[in-house]
């Protein structure tokens, strides 16, 4: 029996894989400049607030982790 295949032999696997990632890729809609330097905007402030209240909570188990070990 032979198998039937949709994709011709012709490529090999890698040159096959390149082709259709090149094809998706010209596909996606990219954002705008505006778009994107808006939104890198906002990744970094969210960033920079959840670091700073992960800063708060550790600092605030740190120093009652100290206050405890102090006093046992």
């Amino acid at each position: 029996m032979s198998r039937s295949s949709s994709v011709p032999r012709s490529d090999n696997a890698i040159v096959r894989y390149f082709k259709e990632t090149r094809a998706e890729i010209g596909k996606v809609t990219w954002p705008t400049r505006e778009e994107g330097i808006r939104l890198t905007i906002v990744v970094l402030i969210v960033t920079t607030i959840a670091a700073l209240v992960l800063f708060s909570i550790d600092s605030l188990f740190s120093y009652l982790v100290t206050l405890f070990l102090q006093i046992f």
